[in-house]
This record gives C-alpha cells, structure tokens and sequence, in this order.
C-alpha cells in the first residue's frame, strides 16, 4: 500500500470531526517541559537524488577491515541460499500470524525453528524468538521472579562476567519493576565467575542467578558447580549462552545435578550480518513446567479432522491476547524476518556443520592467541578456557595500535577499558570459521611491526 500524505484540508477535516483545533490537542496530556519543539541537528529535507549521494559518501568512509572483533556480534559465513530464501516475498513482507488458516508457512517455519533452538539447548520448550540477546535476558529475569514463588525478595545475582550491555539493559527494564540487581565479582586471574562469591549469599533470600556461557571475556565458567549451588538453595538459574558454543559445549539442561531453568541468548550467529549492530533476534527455551510463564509465543502443531499437520499460536500469554494485565511479558512480536534466516542457516548446516563450525572458531583462536602472545608487550589476561574470543593485555596506548591495525585493513578487537576500568588497554579479539591462516599471519605479523615501531 503506498504512503499517501494528508493534505491541509484533510487535516483539517479529521480534527474538526475529532472535535479539537489542531494536532498539538491530541497531546495536551504531555508537560511542555518534555516536549520538543524542533529537532536540533537534522537538516532541512532534500531530494531524493542528494540523499542517494550522501549516502554513498557516507558508505564510502566506512572501512571495515578484516573482523577481530567480537564481543557479541560474530562474523559468521552465511551461505547464499538464507537470504535468497529469507529475501523471497512471502517471507519478506510476512506480518505476525494471527490468522492461523492463512499463515501456515510461516507458522511451520516458527515452529521448525522452535525445534531446533529446544534441541539445540536441550531444554523442553522454546519460543518463536524475542527481540534481542539483551531483552531476552530481562525476559528471563521476570520470568525468573514468576516462577520462584518461595523467593520474596525479588533479588537476582548476576554474574559480572555477562556482557556489560546486557547488564544495562537488564539495568533499564527491571529498574521500576521492583527487582534488585545484584552484580556478582569475579576472579581477576581466571576470568570467572568464582564459587567464593557466592557463598556470602548462602543465607539470604535469592531469586534468580543468571550465568553466561562463554562468558564476556570469552571464558568458560564452571558451570556445574554454579547451578548445583543455586539449586541447593532454592534459586531459579538462568542461562545465556552463545549458541555456536552449544555444538561442542554440554547442553544447559546438563549443567549440574538439575540443569537451569531457562536458557536464553543472541540468535545473530545464525544468519543474521553483523550489519552495524542488527537487527538480530533472541532465543529463549525453558521447562515445560514453566512454559506457562514464558515470554512472546509458542507455536505448536495439531492434526485436522482429515489427519494432516497443522500450526496455530498455541500459547500467546502477552497483554494483547486477553490475560492484559495478568500477560507474562508486553513483547508483541517476534523477529520473523531474522528467525526465517536462522532457520534456514541451521537447516544447512545440520548437526555434523554446526559442529564443524565451532571446532573451526576454537582452533582459529586458539592460532590467533598463540602468535599474538608471542609479540612482546602481548600477553593473556585471563587464564580461564575459552571458546572463540579471549582478553589480551598491552603494555602500549591500545587506541594508537587499533588505529594503525586499521590503516592496514585490520579491525584488531573491541577494547573494554569503558566497561571494567580496572582492565584498562585490554582488547578483546576473536577469530571465527571465517579467518583464514593467512589472515591469522597478517594480524600478527601486522601488530609486532606496530608494536616493536611505537616501542622503540
């Protein structure tokens, strides 16, 4: 349907069937001391043929480099076929399926993918994806509150180790929701979140702990020994993980005596590009004991009268489907577009691909870390196994290194000195199934030229 403006005298014509004067009435509700009256910065409008140009000028300056960065986002390869397939019409333009008897393929590929992602995670039930990996994990802090209902204290401990932009949007949903968010210390030699710091908890009320697999720093928690503590004391546990990882790791259902509650993360690794930071999409799985507090949707399958297969939104427990106020969660859609991509990635690649793919990313770094440390003024922070990314400590400026690794068409890692100041010119890098061996010797090769020339 194309976009048609209103002219004056339409305009017009609706506010005086409103029965107000202008469109500023239909807001009066709202303090002027929070309005804005103009929009600083943005320029006038021009036309179409300009806009292209600057466009072009401003893609011109972008200078990606070959990626050593993580931290979340991961070049992955994605094969042609996802988004020929995803790019066709009836997936495009696909809006959500309320109308069960006109959305079957897109209710088939929702449920295709629910599959993959509960036997990806091993856990009973999964939804038809979530926003992103950071409001996934709010989703999970509610749902987590929801379901331990000997909990009173609303308290949830999270480990320090989770990505720090998922801590603050965790931070900003729960914030007016009642929820103390207590961040948990780690160990500064392993990367990890330690056993020790748990134990001044060990008689206080907790609701939830929530623990990431690999972690921020790309480090493997002890996984086991966290979820048996947080089940011996009466705590919901949450997982978020990187999915890739889950090809070679142990499942979350596996995690201790009992396995956690809910598992949750960011889908991007399947599919979906880099694309400057997204859109990307969540993933979100649980216990059928708790699948009635679950967030977003679950599609399921039935047969007809005639005996053949059927999908339909089988549970819908959000606000706008009767239960309003009683509605687990305000999410009011899913990524379709993004979980159309994903499905198709893992159908691809199958078990015995993905598992490649992880092994690839695990030797990549490990080659990646071996020559890097091996330059002077390079070594290891964090002692900890990882998986596809690990923490690298310099004993020069990082910013001056990143920016001469980018004049060579490098794109060296992601410092995190702005979210732990206490590991200031640390750079966290990463090499997935996509970093070649002769990428791996320009990186090093590169930074020891950079390294011994600023040194001397």
């Amino acid at each position: 349907m194309p976009y048609i403006p209103h002219t004056d005298e339409d305009t017009k014509a609706m506010l005086a069937d409103i029965g107000v004067n202008s469109t500023d009435d239909l807001f009066d509700e709202i303090p002027d001391a929070l309005r804005y009256n103009d929009l600083k910065g943005i320029p006038a409008g021009s036309s179409a043929m300009a806009m292209l140009k600057e466009a072009e000028r401003l893609a011109a300056a972008n200078q990606n480099g070959t990626c050593f960065m993580g931290a979340g986002c991961y070049d992955h390869h994605i094969p042609a076929a996802v988004w020929d397939l995803a790019s066709r019409g009836e997936f495009l333009t696909a809006y959500t399926p309320y109308q069960a008897e006109a959305s079957q393929g897109t209710l088939q590929l929702l449920y295709e993918f629910q599959t993959m992602i509960a036997e990806l995670t091993d856990m009973d039930v999964a939804n038809a994806s979530l926003y992103d990996g950071a409001t996934a994990v709010a989703e999970a802090a509610l749902m987590a509150v929801r379901i331990n209902k000997k909990s009173q204290s609303n308290r949830i401990l999270v480990a320090g180790t989770l990505h720090p932009l998922y801590r603050e949007t965790l931070e900003t949903i729960v914030r007016n929701q009642h929820l103390e968010i207590i961040t948990l210390p780690f160990d500064p030699h392993e990367g990890i979140t330690a056993i020790s710091a748990l134990e001044k908890y060990n008689n206080e009320d907790i609701t939830a702990l929530i623990i990431a697999q690999p972690n921020f720093f790309g480090c493997l928690e002890q996984v086991d020994a966290l979820c048996n503590w947080a089940y011996n004391h009466e705590i919901v546990t949450v997982a978020c993980v990187n999915p890739v990882s889950l090809a070679l790791l142990k499942p979350p259902s596996k995690w201790g005596e009992h396995g956690v509650d809910i598992v949750c993360g960011e889908g991007q690794p399947f599919g979906s590009p880099m694309a400057s930071g997204g859109p990307y999409f969540g993933f979100f799985s649980t216990k059928m004991e708790h699948v009635r507090q679950m967030p977003g949707r679950l599609v399921g399958c039935t047969l007809d009268k005639k005996g053949k297969r059927g999908f339909s939104l089988t549970l819908q427990a959000r606000e706008q489907h009767i239960r309003r106020g009683k509605a687990t969660s305000n999410i009011c859609t899913n990524q379709g577009l993004l979980v159309t991509a994903a499905t198709i990635h893992m159908s691809l690649l199958g078990g015995e691909g993905l598992r490649q793919v992880a092994e690839h990313c695990l030797d990549n770094t490990a080659n990646l870390i071996n020559k890097l440390t091996q330059i002077p003024g390079v070594k290891r922070v964090f002692t900890a196994p990882c998986f596809h990314e690990t923490l690298l400590r310099f004993d020069q400026p990082l910013a001056g290194i990143l920016t001469a690794l980018s004049t060579e068409g490098i794109n060296g890692g992601y410092p995190i000195g702005s979210h732990y100041p206490d590991l200031d010119n640390t750079l966290l890098v990463c090499a997935t199934e996509m970093r070649t061996e002769d990428e791996i010797n320009h990186y090093a090769q590169t930074l020891n030229q950079i390294m011994t020339k600023r040194g001397s």
